[in-house]
C-alpha cells in the first residue's frame, strides 16, 4: 500500500497550482478535488511527450493516477461543459460590462465659453481646482496678439468632478461662464440629459418622496410636479448617465407603480411642450402636459476642432 503523497493541481493552465492530498492507495478522492474547485468533476494533465492534454481515470469517486504515478505534473480542473460556458459567459459579460462604464466614466476636455479677457491659464486652474484635480487648463489665445480669445479647455482627473462643473454655470472674474462638452459644428453643447419624466404619479406622491426614492441611485439635484397636480412629475440628477439609465423602467413608489421616461425636448415631440413623456392615450388630463419646464440641446462629438 502507498503512502500518501500531494499532487499539484490548478484550476487551468497559467494558474498558480495547489497541492492536495492523495489517500493511501495513490487515488484523489473527487470530493477533496471539488472541495477546493467547486463545481469540479475530473482532472486532466498535459502529456510530456506528445504536449497534448490526457484525462485522468475517475473510478466510483476516486482518481486514479497515471502508470507513472501523479509526478511533478501540474492537473487541471475539468468542468461540465454547461458550466463552462455559463462561467465564459459571466466573464465576457462583466468584461463588456466593465469596459462600457469605463467608457462612460471617461472624462473629457470642457470647453469654457465666456471668460473674461484679464483671465489667465493659472487662474483658470485654481478656480476649478475646488472641484476636483485639474489634469489641464488653458485660455486659447490669439498667436499674434497674445490676447485671449474669450475662451479656454479645463481637463479634470474624475468623472464626478466633471459632471458637478458642467452641472452649474460659473462666476469667473465677476462674469458667468459656461462648461460644456466643446462641438465642432455648433460651437456649444449641453450635457446628456440629467432630467426624466415620472408618469403615473398620484396626488399622495409628494416631491420628497421623490427625492427619497430615487436618491438611492444616485445624487438627485431637483424635482418637480406641475401644480395644478398633473399625474406626473421630473426628476433631474447630477449624473446623466444614472437619469439615461433608468429611462423604460417601471418603480413601486408608496404602492403605485410610475414610470420613468426621458424627459424630451420640445423639438423631438412635434411642439407638444418641453420635457414631456410620451403622451399617455386617451387620457384628457394629461393632454398638452410639460409646460415650460426647462429643455435641452441634442449632444455632439467632443473635439476642440472648430475653436482654434
Amino acid at each position: 500500500m502507498k503512502m500518501s503523497s500531494y499532487l499539484q493541481v490548478a484550476e487551468d493552465e497559467g494558474e498558480e497550482p495547489i497541492e492536495l492530498p492523495s489517500e493511501d492507495d495513490g487515488t484523489l478522492l473527487l470530493s477533496t478535488l471539488s472541495a477546493q474547485f467547486p463545481g469540479t468533476c475530473g482532472l486532466k494533465y498535459r502529456n510530456p511527450e506528445s504536449r497534448t492534454m490526457r484525462g485522468v481515470r475517475l473510478v466510483e469517486g476516486r482518481l486514479h493516477p497515471p502508470e507513472s504515478g501523479w509526478g511533478n505534473n501540474v492537473y487541471y480542473c475539468v468542468f461540465p461543459k454547461e458550466n463552462k460556458r455559463k462561467s465564459d459567459d459571466h466573464l465576457e459579460n462583466s468584461t463588456a460590462k466593465t469596459k462600457r462604464m469605463e467608457t462612460k466614466l471617461k472624462c473629457s476636455d470642457l470647453i469654457i465659453l465666456g471668460l473674461p479677457w484679464k483671465t489667465t491659464e493659472q487662474q483658470l486652474r485654481e478656480y476649478f481646482e475646488s472641484f476636483g484635480e485639474v489634469l489641464m487648463a488653458q485660455v486659447k489665445k490669439d498667436p499674434k496678439t497674445g490676447q485671449s480669445k474669450g475662451f479656454g479647455f479645463i481637463r479634470f482627473a474624475s468623472h464626478e468632478a466633471q459632471i458637478r462643473v458642467m452641472a452649474q454655470r460659473h462666476m469667473i472674474d465677476g462674469r458667468w461662464c459656461d462648461v460644456k462638452v466643446p462641438n465642432s459644428k455648433e460651437g456649444y453643447v449641453q450635457q446628456v440629459p440629467c432630467k426624466v419624466f415620472v408618469g403615473r404619479c398620484t396626488e399622495d406622491i409628494t416631491a420628497e418622496d421623490l427625492r427619497e426614492y430615487f436618491s438611492k441611485f444616485g445624487e438627485v439635484t431637483d424635482v418637480f410636479i406641475p401644480k395644478p397636480f398633473r399625474a406626473f412629475a421630473f426628476v433631474t440628477f447630477l449624473d446623466p448617465d444614472i437619469a439615461q439609465a433608468l429611462c423604460g423602467e417601471d418603480h413601486i413608489i408608496k404602492g403605485v407603480s410610475v414610470h420613468v421616461s426621458e424627459a424630451a425636448p420640445k423639438s423631438d415631440m412635434n411642439g407638444r411642450g418641453f420635457n414631456q413623456g410620451p403622451r399617455p392615450p386617451n387620457n384628457r388630463d394629461q393632454k398638452n402636459y410639460g409646460g415650460q419646464y426647462g429643455g435641452y440641446y441634442n449632444m455632439g462629438p467632443a473635439t476642440h476642432r472648430g475653436y482654434y
